[in-house]
């Protein structure tokens, strides 16, 4: 009988180093939401891939940040220290070049894991000169006793499957956890409402993003298509409008590409339906927040 290695990779770090693309391109499938914005990522998402007789478990998190005062702030840094203690190793991702100070407060969260942490300088294509990657890293490299420095670019399918090879010999001998063809231990309900956001997020201005929620009140699977009915929550009136668009162009849009995402994730045709609808504060409800999918304890509700 062939020994199978199972374990649990989480993917850490501040907002916005790539997190969750790297998760995408780990599974080879447009999971979890990506944009160019900070704190796309708010729930705990597992990425399954099965490779052989090798099982590795990504867990993406919520981007640690400081400076975030609601309950929605804090939330998400409990969510994403919470899957630390899971962790067989640990994906540190951090923008080549770029050491801010949250970097600094992720570290603070790893040296007081005793983790395996390998180092990921991501978005290594972005550098304006690649001298400038080797004097970072001999920077950081002595914050922390890293099993591994992998610099890599996200989009870089050679740079992926090195790191995957790397990762290999961090899986302890187990059973998988998922069956070989799982990608995921998210249902289609919340996949759906994460692409909502995420076009949301693309199509919206800086701030507005993340006044935003996403909840799909009807998940329906026919003989020949799936209906969706999603709500979009926003805080004011004015940013109501905002959603909506001039004669509703900004919603159209935000349906008609996250319908295809939708569908091209399940397989088969989406009729998506979305409203919009004001809720003063749901930032800092507590109520609201586990109706969304999180709660105070920092884990994901749905």
């Amino acid at each position: 009988m062939t020994d199978t290695f199972c374990g649990h990779i989480v993917i850490a770090g501040r907002p916005n180093v790539g997190k969750s693309t790297l998760l995408n391109h780990f599974i080879g499938t447009h999971l979890a939401a990506t944009a160019a914005k900070p704190q796309t990522t708010r729930n705990r998402i597992l990425g399954v891939l099965t490779d052989e007789n090798y099982q590795f478990v990504f867990v993406d998190t919520p981007g640690i940040h400081a400076g975030g005062k609601r309950l929605i702030n804090r939330i998400l840094n409990k969510t994403a220290v919470s899957s630390l203690p899971d962790a067989d190793v640990v994906l540190f991702v951090v923008e080549a070049g770029n050491w801010r100070e949250e970097d600094e407060l992720v570290l603070q969260h790893l040296k007081n894991s005793d983790l395996a942490v390998i180092l990921v300088p991501n978005k290594i294509d972005l550098l304006k000169r690649n001298q400038d990657l080797l004097p970072f890293i001999k920077k950081i490299e002595k914050k922390y006793n890293f099993s591994e420095i992998i610099p890599c670019s996200a989009f870089d399918k050679q740079a992926v499957e090195y790191l995957l090879e790397r990762l290999k010999p961090y899986l302890p001998a187990a059973p998988f956890e998922f069956s070989p063809d799982d990608l995921t231990d998210r249902n289609m309900r919340f996949l759906s409402a994460e692409m909502v956001r995420e076009q949301l997020i693309n199509a919206l201005e800086q701030e507005l993003p993340y006044a935003l929620a996403v909840e799909i009140e009807r998940y329906e699977e026919t003989d020949s298509r799936i209906l969706i009915n999603a709500v979009i929550y926003v805080e004011r009136a004015g940013q109501k409008k905002i959603v909506i668009g001039k004669q509703g162009a900004v919603l159209k849009k935000v349906g008609t590409e996250a319908r295809k995402r939708i569908a091209r994730l399940a397989g088969q045709p989406v009729h998506l339906e979305l409203w919009v609808k004001v809720k003063s504060g749901w930032q800092d409800n507590s109520r609201l927040l586990q109706q969304f999918g999180l709660d105070d304890t920092g884990r994901t509700t749905k």
